[in-house]
């Protein structure tokens, strides 16, 4: 019996994408003006990969934060352009990048079905015969008559995930799209996974849930800061990422100009200044320092404070958002009655909060904060929002924003058949 050879759905060799970084605003304008600056910085968001992926597969894509995995998805979709190197792509795609990317947040969610089957190449005809099924699986109600900027965030990726499957893909592409939603809404979206699968078609996906990758995934692609470190069966994957994680994974990796994980450069910074943040970084369970927590395991936050007058009782303070900027959880040196003594000028403190990672897997913004009362007035010392992307790698994601450990017990019911009944003697 001879043996079918696979067909190739996407073909990538020899990918690269460089960023540059300048240290200036300015050098950016210098530079495009011609004039040569000595303050800029090549980074290598991808650095050489080559993949294939086949028909019919299911592959994940899996690393740290700043690792090239959305990059990838980005340049296989044509959303991004690469730097050097080749994509060789068989089949309509259907992308689900950043949630509702094309969608006209005036519009309401029919009219945006349409303007999206419309940029995809269907005509009004095809996209009124899948308009039912689309709204079925979205089920958001009356909602698709509203304006999607009045949708919550799990009714929009609903919508944009029931439009992105509906339109008969051969190839879809998703990225972290399905930790948003209840869990009913997930569990609908996996069953549609295992559809596509059966008909043979191919599935793309990048996520920090390692029991999704593990459960769905044919094969796994492994990147860690721009480049390939391997690839193979989900579990082998899975393994080297953990060693990644606790700085274990040993390979040979190319030069690749790579930075250490820089400032995010949206943040925001302000305060008066007289306490400010110095320094600041997270650490795991091993004291090392890292931007990637596996969920479960012990992390600190630390931070180093310079004060510049004296204060009665600064407060020092962390939050974390998620992707969408909902502040999930966060305290502060007063809520833990940890710190309430005056700090005179000059003096420096390095602060830590250490505890337990409970938050499901993603990617989430860290805020650091010093802040407290002259009198009766709350006060701004110096707050930095968004300041480092954290990201937590899970094996097991519950609902909602966080794991409760619950501790599960199924027992055996005695059938009443089973039961004794004592023996009753009678008068």
């Amino acid at each position: 019996m001879e043996k079918t050879e696979r067909k190739s759905a996407i073909r990538i060799r020899g990918l690269k994408k460089v960023y540059k970084l300048y240290d200036k605003p300015s050098d950016r304008m210098k530079e495009a003006f011609g004039f040569k600056r000595g303050g800029v910085k090549e980074h290598y968001a991808l650095n050489g990969i080559d993949m294939e992926i086949f028909q019919g597969e299911t592959v994940g894509i899996i690393g740290t934060n700043g690792s090239g995995k959305s990059t990838i998805l980005k340049i296989i979709t044509g959303v991004v352009n690469p730097t050097a190197g080749e994509v060789h792509v068989d089949g309509r795609i259907s992308a689900l990048l950043e949630l509702g990317a094309g969608f006209n947040m005036e519009y309401n969610g029919i009219e945006n079905v349409y303007l999206n089957g419309t940029m995809l190449g269907f005509s009004q005809k095809e996209i009124d015969e899948r308009l039912p099924e689309i709204l079925k699986f979205a089920d958001i109600g009356d909602y698709v008559y509203q304006p999607v900027k009045t949708y919550s965030s799990g009714m929009f990726v609903r919508l944009a995930f029931a439009v992105a499957i509906n339109i008969e893909p051969e190839i879809l592409i998703v990225d972290e799209a399905l930790s948003v939603g209840d869990v009913f809404f997930q569990a609908k979206c996996y069953q549609k996974f295992e559809e596509f699968k059966k008909q043979g078609k191919t599935i793309v996906f990048v996520s920090h849930d390692l029991s999704s990758i593990s459960k769905y995934c044919d094969r796994v692609y492994l990147l860690n800061q721009g480049n390939l470190l391997g690839e193979g069966k989900p579990k082998e994957m899975i393994d080297a990422f953990k060693q990644v994680l606790v700085g274990q994974y040993e390979t040979e990796q190319p030069e690749s100009g790579n930075p250490e994980n820089a400032l995010n450069p949206e943040l925001l910074e302000y305060g008066t200044k007289q306490a400010e943040i110095t320094e600041f970084y997270v650490t795991d369970e091993r004291n090392i320092k890292t931007t990637a927590v596996i969920k479960g395991t012990d992390f600190t936050i630390h931070m180093r404070v310079k004060f510049h007058d004296r204060i009665t009782a600064p407060i020092f303070a962390f939050s974390f958002k998620n992707i969408k900027g909902t502040e999930i959880t966060g305290t502060n040196t007063m809520i833990e009655k940890a710190f309430l003594e005056p700090v005179e000028a000059g003096e420096e403190k390095a602060v830590s909060f250490r505890q337990k990672m409970s938050l499901q897997g993603g990617e989430y913004l860290l805020s650091l904060g010093v802040t407290g009362y002259q009198g009766s007035d709350f006060q701004v010392y110096h707050r930095l929002y968004d300041v480092l992307d954290v990201t937590v790698v899970s094996d097991k994601d519950t609902v909602g924003f966080f794991d409760m450990d619950s501790q599960v017990l199924v027992e055996n019911v005695p059938r009443q058949a089973d039961k004794v009944i004592p023996y009753r003697q009678e008068a």
